[in-house]
Formats: C-alpha cells, sequence, structure tokens
C-alpha cells in the first residue's frame, strides 16, 4: 500500500503540488471567517439542575454579570471642581452605546415623602452640577445619610466610592464590547489625568473583555517565539537552508488549514483554539524531522534520490500515520467533555493534527523530488559526534545497567506517587487575566474597601403570590443578611430588605435611626405610600422589579464575593451558606433560599472540567492503546510502552504536588495532550524494532541495539524540538498557557529520557520471541 503512495505522490507530483495549493487556497479564504469569541462559554453542562435553576434565575431578575465597576479613593474627590468632573465624566458614560445605566453618588435617587398625596416619590440627589463647596459639602452631607448605599456605592471608613456601569447583554457577547470596553477606559483615564485622582477596573464584562484582547495579541506573539525556537533547533540539527524551508511550508500551510476549519466549522477564536497554531509549529517539526532524518538514511545507502524518497514513505509512512493518530487522540478526547470550548478545541486540533501529516507527508517528498541530490555536507548531521556518544551512552546503559535504570525510575515513580497526594484542585475566576494587568492589581483596592465584585445570588421562595412582603419572610431574610455581612468574604448584601427600610428611612423624614424594616403597623402606611406612587416606571416600582418577580413569590438577595478560589469559595458554599440556609429557613411551608449565580456557576464548572479532562486522560489512553495494537499486535509491547509513558506524566503529577501548582483545567490538559505527544517515540522506536527482530532472527538484543542506533537520533531531535518549543510558551502572559507550556515540556523531556533507557530494558528484560 504505502510503496504504490509512494509512487503515486513521486510520478504524480505536479498535480498534488497543484491540489494543496489549491486545498490551501480555499482554506485561506475560509480563514478569514474566523474571529475573536466575545461570549461567554458556561463550563457546566446545559441540563445540569443547578445550571437550568440559574437560567430561569436569569429570565426572572436579570443577567448577574453585566455590571463594570469603576473605583475612586480620594480625598480630592470632594473637592467642588473635581466633583463636577466626575459628574461630566458619569455623562460622558451614559451616553456611550451599550451603557444601559449608571449609578453612582451623583446619579442616586432618594425618596421623599409626600404627605399631601400620601405616597413616596424619587428626587435626584444632585438636581444640577454644584457650583461652589459649600453647595457640594451640603449635598454630600444627605447623601451621607443614605444608609441604603452605604458598603453599596461608597464606603465611609475607607472614603471609596463606586461607579457602577450596566452593560447591554447584546453589547457584551458581540464585537461592539472591546470599542466600549476601550472608549470607557479612555473616559476613565481622561478624568483621572484631568483630576489627578486613581481609578480602578472591575467586574466580569471588564475581566472577560481583556482576556479576548489578550488572546489576539498571544496569538502573534507565541507564534512568533515557537517558530524562531523551531528553526534555531532546526538550524544547529541539520545546517542546511533546506532542512528550515520544508518544516517552514510546511508549518505554515497546516496553520492556515487550522484557522480554516475555524471558519469553515463556524467555531470563534477563543483562548483555546488561539493555541492551536503554535503548538502546530511545535507537533508538526517532528514529522519533518522524521522524514528528513530517514531521506538521508536512505540516500546514504542507496544513493539514488527517487528511491530513497520511496523507501522513505514505505517505510515510516504507516508509522508517522499511528505517531500523529495518537497525538490527535491526545486532543481529540476533549470533544467528549460537556464544556463547548475544549469541544471545539478538540476538533480544530484533532484536524489540525492531522493536516500536519497529510501535508508533511505529500511535500517532503515532492519538495526533495524538485532538489538536487543530498551533498555530503548535508547528512554530516548522521556522523556528529555528540550524538554518536549519546547513542554510545544509551547502548551501555541499556545493555549493562538495566538494574539502575530500574532502581531509579521504581523510586522516581514512588516519590512521584507521594507528591499526586499533595496536588490540590483550585482556580480562580481572574486564572486567565495575566498577573502584571491592571485588572490584576485593580482587584485588591475592590476586594479591601468593597469585599469582592464576584457575583452571587440567593433567590427566597416564599411560596405563594406576594409572600415576599410577609413580614414573617423579611424578618427571616434580615437575618440571613445581619449573618452574611459578618462574614469577611462576602460584601454587602441587596434585597427587598434593604428596599424597604429606605422607604420607612423616607417615611420618617430619612431619619437614618429608622434604616430598619417597618413594622405591621408601618407596613400599612408604607405600602400605601409606594402604590400610590403609581407610575410602573418610577424609580421606586424599577428598582422592585429587579428584587421581586412579577408575582411577588420570588425575590433576590444579590451578593459581591472576593476571588479567594474555587476551594475556599466551594467550602464558604457548602459548609457556610447552605447550612446556615437550613437553619433560618427550617420551614419550607413559610420560605425557601437557594444558592445561585455566576459563582456558583463557576465552582461547579471547574469541578466539572477537572472530572471531564481526568476522564479524557484514561480514555486517550484506552484509545492510544488500540490504535498501537493494530500496529504491532503484541499486548506486552503495547503494555510496555504505556507504562514507559505513564510514568513521565506520575513525574510531573509529583512535581505538581510538590511544587504547590494546583490541579485546574489549565494544568489537567496538560496530561492527555502530552501522552498523545510522547507515545509517539515509542511507536518510531517498536516500528523499528520490529523490523530489526525479522531481518535478526527474532534475536531481541540485536534489534533492541540496532533500534536504538537507528531511531535515537530522531527521537533526541524531536524531543529536543518539542521541548524548547513548548518552554515559549513560558513566556505567555496567561498563568495558564505558562504553566501548560512548562508542564508539558517537563513530561516530554521525561517521556523522551523513558523512551531512550526504560523502552529498550523492558524490551530485553520481557521480551519473547520465537520465528513462529
Amino acid at each position: 500500500m504505502w510503496t504504490k503512495t509512494a509512487t503515486l505522490i513521486l510520478k504524480y507530483r505536479h498535480l498534488v503540488l497543484l491540489f494543496l495549493l489549491g486545498i490551501t487556497g480555499f482554506f485561506a479564504f475560509q480563514a478569514r471567517k474566523a474571529e475573536l469569541s466575545y461570549d461567554y462559554i458556561s463550563a457546566v453542562p446545559k441540563d445540569d439542575k443547578d445550571f437550568i435553576f440559574f437560567q430561569q434565575f436569569r429570565k426572572t431578575f436579570g443577567d448577574d454579570g453585566n455590571v463594570l465597576a469603576i473605583g475612586l479613593q480620594d480625598k480630592k474627590i470632594k473637592e467642588v471642581k473635581n466633583f463636577s468632573r466626575m459628574m461630566y465624566f458619569i455623562q460622558e458614560l451614559q451616553k456611550l452605546e451599550g451603557v444601559k445605566q449608571v449609578l453612582s453618588i451623583s446619579k442616586i435617587q432618594i425618596l421623599q415623602k409626600d404627605s399631601i398625596q400620601k405616597k413616596f416619590t424619587a428626587q435626584k440627589l444632585f438636581q444640577t452640577i454644584p457650583h461652589t463647596q459649600n453647595q457640594l459639602d451640603s449635598v454630600l452631607k444627605i447623601a451621607k445619610t443614605q444608609v441604603f448605599y452605604d458598603n453599596l456605592l461608597w464606603n465611609n471608613k475607607t472614603e471609596a466610592m463606586l461607579i457602577l456601569v450596566t452593560i447591554d447583554k447584546k453589547v457584551l457577547d458581540s464585537y461592539k464590547r472591546q470599542n466600549l470596553l476601550k472608549n470607557i477606559i479612555e473616559l476613565s483615564e481622561d478624568f483621572s489625568e484631568k483630576t489627578k485622582i486613581n481609578h480602578y477596573l472591575g467586574g466580569l464584562p471588564y475581566i472577560r473583555a481583556v482576556v479576548a484582547k489578550q488572546v489576539s495579541a498571544e496569538l502573534g506573539k507565541l507564534l512568533i517565539y515557537s517558530a524562531i525556537v523551531t528553526i534555531i533547533v532546526l538550524g544547529i540539527f541539520f545546517s542546511t537552508w533546506t532542512a528550515l524551508v520544508v518544516p517552514i511550508l510546511v508549518i505554515g500551510i497546516s496553520i492556515i488549514w487550522c484557522v480554516g476549519f475555524l471558519g469553515v466549522l463556524g467555531y470563534k477564536m477563543n483562548l483555546l483554539t488561539g493555541l492551536l497554531p503554535p503548538i502546530l509549529v511545535v507537533i508538526g517539526v517532528p514529522n519533518c524531522v522524521y522524514l528528513l532524518n530517514k531521506y538521508h538514511q536512505e540516500f546514504r545507502k542507496c544513493g539514488d534520490k527517487f528511491e530513497a524518497l520511496t523507501h522513505v514513505i514505505d517505510r515510516i509512512g504507516m508509522v508517522t500515520l499511528m505517531t500523529n493518530m495518537t497525538t490527535a487522540v491526545g486532543f481529540g478526547v476533549f470533544v467528549f467533555t460537556p464544556n463547548q470550548m475544549l469541544e471545539q478545541f478538540g476538533v480544530i486540533a484533532f484536524l489540525g493534527v492531522m493536516s500536519t501529516f497529510i501535508v508533511s507527508l505529500l511535500l517532503l517528498p515532492i519538495f526533495y523530488a524538485y532538489l538536487p541530490a543530498p551533498r555530503p555536507s548535508e547528512l554530516r548531521h548522521l556522523d556528529r559526534k555528540p550524538v554518536d556518544k549519546l547513542l554510545k551512552f544509551l547502548h551501555h546503559a541499556v545493555f549493562y545497567h538495566k538494574k539502575w535504570i530500574y532502581i531509579i525510575c521504581i523510586s522516581l515513580g514512588f516519590l512521584s506517587i507521594f507528591g499526586v497526594f499533595l496536588i490540590k484542585p483550585l482556580a480562580f475566576m481572574l486564572d486567565n487575566v495575566p498577573h502584571h494587568s491592571k485588572a490584576r492589581n485593580d482587584l485588591s483596592f475592590f476586594e479591601k474597601n468593597f469585599k469582592g465584585l464576584m457575583p452571587l445570588e440567593i433567590e427566597i421562595d416564599a411560596k405563594r403570590k406576594k409572600g415576599v412582603m410577609n413580614l414573617n419572610v423579611l424578618k427571616l431574610v434580615e437575618q440571613l443578611q445581619d449573618s452574611l455581612k459578618t462574614r469577611k468574604e462576602i460584601g454587602e448584601p441587596v434585597s427587598l430588605v434593604n428596599f424597604l427600610k429606605a422607604t420607612k428611612q423616607a417615611y420618617y423624614n430619612q431619619n437614618p435611626d429608622f434604616f430598619e424594616l417597618p413594622t405591621n403597623q408601618d407596613k400599612v402606611f408604607i405600602l400605601n405610600y409606594l402604590t400610590n406612587g403609581g407610575k410602573q416606571d418610577s424609580a421606586a416600582n424599577v428598582v422592585l422589579r429587579t428584587m421581586v418577580d412579577s408575582t411577588g413569590q420570588k425575590m433576590r438577595i444579590s451578593l459581591k464575593v472576593a476571588d479567594i478560589g474555587s476551594e475556599k469559595l466551594d467550602k464558604l458554599l457548602k459548609n457556610d451558606i447552605e447550612p446556615l440556609l437550613k437553619s433560618i429557613f427550617k420551614n419550607p411551608k413559610i420560605a425557601e433560599a437557594k444558592i445561585t449565580g455566576t459563582t456558583k456557576i463557576f465552582i461547579k464548572g471547574n469541578v466539572y472540567l477537572i472530572n471531564s479532562l481526568q476522564s479524557s486522560l484514561i480514555l486517550a489512553i484506552i484509545l492510544i492503546g488500540i490504535i498501537m495494537a493494530t500496529l504491532f499486535g503484541s499486548f506486552r509491547m503495547i503494555l510496555i510502552s504505556i507504562i514507559t509513558n505513564i510514568l513521565p506524566l506520575l513525574i510531573t503529577a509529583g512535581l505538581m504536588g510538590y511544587f504547590g501548582i494546583p490541579l485546574k483545567p489549565s494544568t489537567a490538559l496538560i496530561f492527555s495532550i502530552a501522552f498523545g505527544i510522547a507515545v509517539d517515540d515509542s511507536i518510531h522506536y517498536l516500528a523499528r524494532y520490529r523490523q530489526e527482530l525479522k531481518i535478526h532472527n527474532f534475536v531481541v538484543a540485536d534489534a533492541v541495539r540496532v533500534a536504538l542506533r537507528e531511531t535515537g537520533a530522531s527521537m533526541f531531535y524531536t524531543s529536543i524540538v518539542l521541548f524548547f518549543g513548548f518552554i515559549v510558551f513560558a513566556y505567555s502572559d496567561f498563568e495558564g498557557t505558562i504553566v501548560l507550556g512548562v508542564l508539558t515540556s517537563t513530561t516530554l523531556l521525561c517521556a523522551m529520557v523513558g523512551n531512550l533507557l526504560l523502552l529498550p530494558s523492558l524490551l530485553l528484560t520481557f521480551e519473547r520471541y520465537n520465528k513462529k
């Protein structure tokens, strides 16, 4: 089969080349359709009961993650000149396309009691921009009496204040988001420049926009870095211009195909798919190294260019297909995860890796068919003394020191197992935000002054229409909120209870001492005042609609929490808040309470992702075992290979435990990818070993020795390329990408050592063949 394939490729190379150019042109056109993703993709499956409840909550009360916060903390803000500039700044924010509402100290409305018409009227606190310091001071004095806004819009103790910008969900999930964020940042910087008052930005819309912007920058940077490193390493190994040009062409075409697949399938470029072009640079080179090394070896034997190229395709075509299949499977298993982002990553990565195989198998023989036969200087790398010394060392270690190889590997295995038990699952909502970014630096401001910005919600179901106005229910909610306030990780709770307290304060002429729940006697008068307010679009009714559903049966308690990590957040919810809810809402006939919100979905999504990725690793091992079974047909050889390549994964996991690297989606992702790549060397070695077995009359020692000599150099070259190719990811701005690069490089380096030392040793120890 492969002999015929080789003959057809070389005979019809002109047509094959035109075919490649045509397909590449098609994918280049499709690549123009690939866009950056601006959508929030939940890691929780859509059929999960908590996710379904959260979606119903959002339909009832609105989104909880569409508020961008601008923080200010400076005594100079109370100067009339600066305060006036802030009011102009807020007016400009309100004009921006996509901004639904801006809430700040200068925009608040207070309830005024109209004793004649017996109703509340909402009045703007700041009717006009103050022109004198006395005017400003007098209005600010009134503002400070509005207990409802304390720790919500300002912190009286630290004198910090917030400007809350509510963004339209449609804009938030579109390309317009980046332009809106750019305008908000420019207005904020202009304000800070004119007033010399620092500003701080936070909230989920801001974080998501920062990540989306960084993805675009990362793609180009990592692509250039990985290409430079690959060219340098190939130049050192082969020292010929042709050995650089062919891999660059193969990689370039493969990347065009990969991005083209995004356009064809209608996928968008996100944090994961944005990593694929630089990953393909790294993965595509080993194909070229194996094929080129084999071409030079065969040409040295036969001296004929076309015969050597035919032998290349014939003798390692199948093996190269299998190695690319195992690598593709390492990525492709993510298709079976419940996460849309991982699923799309798995599909595009699988197609990209297989495209790299097709392009390299077709382009490299055709390219060298047009070029002159290799000169002696181009074959010198086959006889390099450092590589020759390395191969002699490996031969000596495998044949004379197997015992020490086993002792070292077993010791590392046990030490690694101990380290695995030290690993803790931990993720932060800001994991994908660069460490040096303004978003991370500003987070400390919001956590210090307002205990964080991560949204958490509690839904109260009063079991009957208008039941939330029942004083018993309201007192239970007040008890819950008072208890939640004592938690240092939780910000000021906001609910109907706060609003009703504000109405009582308004009823008693804005006396802060009356900021408390109305009694049954108070309720009669206060509810009449609220009802007489009339208009559906009045400030009071607008506020009520965001806190209570249309039937009056359900209400929300909105909270902000600090980004303390998934482990602590999970404990906070399960071990603290949920027991608290059960202890307060004991009688389900009166009311029930349930936690929801973006923060809870984040915690659950993190667990889902880690479990899915662990399952993906097991699936990858099984599928790769099946692929190897079709190639070798020997259970013993498959078992030896899998043991050899699981040990590096174990060592990497152990290092994670010892160095305190937490288990999170970005680290769990590593193992199935690294296993799929690492097993490639095993397949190359075992394929050569099987060929040599037949040639050497099934003498295992001879087959092991020759296979090590013939494939050892290529295994070393490819592993070094992979190591340096992935290590450039350490120069990323994303923590997850940095960890992915460093740990994958470590795993592949350990896998190289294992495949060059442990694999041959195991074959010598356990392989038993007879002629039959």
